[in-house]
């Protein structure tokens, strides 16, 4: 496979952002100008030292940055800001990701899930700030993937678990459990909101739109296809979004080798099969909420 030097500018950003640290600060750790730096992040390369020496910097391999075989991503932000770029040029997104795609969740979705991120965060957590600072990060990075996924509009099929689905609605949006008695009720019904809003959506079946509910349970780590003009690439993810989210613990993987595609297409194939969809979809997602709405 060719070596793609924008794909590898994308990834300097994206391991760059998760790292914590400027654009100034990584520049004068290697001995470069802000505007070499930028220049390496459009993929102009000019010197194998100066990716080496950013590789080590940012504490990822060569053959990451490169591309080559699988890429590995430990850092939430890096993840999603390389989710972002890929989106970039996507036309078709298949997504396996808990019981909330946040690109098709609801407008108020966002301000609670700023909130829930933040309280996701113990409070003896060493080093809270920068946590809460990747926090702020994410949000920044995941509000420009849905302007860029609602001015391109790609096709998307995305996957639900039943069984998800039945504990985001009996726990509520929620990033801890020990919060109060009204501020749960509150955020369950923050819950019925969203699934309402999947609900809609099911019914009504916007174009480029397709949502199936499983009735079993799905995998715990999600993942997601996208199909772009010369080829698909293949994300693998512990970090999850709304209900009780992971965006501290774990490592992605992105690749676009061909087996790992191939069976993970299959996977989604079977699944579309067992799936509700539709109008018998929005008719289950409407029981679900009545039951937790009683």
């Amino acid at each position: 496979m060719a070596i793609r030097f924008d794909d590898i500018g994308n990834r300097l950003r994206a391991f760059r952002l998760g790292s914590g640290l400027s654009a100034d600060e990584i520049a004068k750790k290697i001995g470069i100008s802000r505007t070499a730096l930028y220049r390496c992040e459009k993929g102009e390369l000019a010197k194998i030292d100066t990716l080496e020496k950013l590789a080590e910097l940012l504490d990822v391999s060569i053959p990451t940055l490169l591309g080559v075989g699988v890429e590995y991503v430990a850092s939430a932000v890096s993840y999603f800001e390389r989710t972002r770029q890929i989106e970039e040029t996507a036309e078709h997104i298949v997504v396996l990701a808990g019981p909330i795609s946040y690109l098709l969740a609801s407008d108020n979705f966002d301000e609670t899930l700023a909130e829930i991120l933040r309280e996701n965060i113990p409070d003896d957590l060493p080093e809270r700030s920068l946590a809460v600072n990747q926090a702020a990060d994410i949000m920044a990075v995941l509000k420009a993937r849905k302007e860029t996924f609602r001015v391109r509009q790609p096709g998307v099929v995305n996957l639900l678990s039943a069984t998800e689905m039945d504990g985001f609605l009996r726990n509520g949006l929620v990033g801890r459990l020990d919060l109060s008695d009204d501020e749960r009720s509150r955020r369950r019904r923050l819950a019925i909101a969203e699934a309402k809003h999947l609900a809609d959506m099911m019914e009504n079946e916007p174009i480029g739109v397709q949502i199936g509910i499983v009735p079993d349970t799905l995998p715990h780590t999600g993942f997601q296809v996208f199909r772009q003009p010369d080829r698909k690439v293949l994300t693998v993810s512990p970090f999850r979004l709304g209900a009780q989210p992971n965006v501290r613990v774990g490592v992605a993987m992105i690749t676009s080798a061909p087996e790992a595609l191939a069976l993970h297409e299959k996977t989604v194939d079977d699944m579309w099969r067992r799936a509700l969809k539709g109008t018998a979809a929005a008719k289950y997602m409407r029981a679900l909420i009545r039951r937790h709405k009683d």
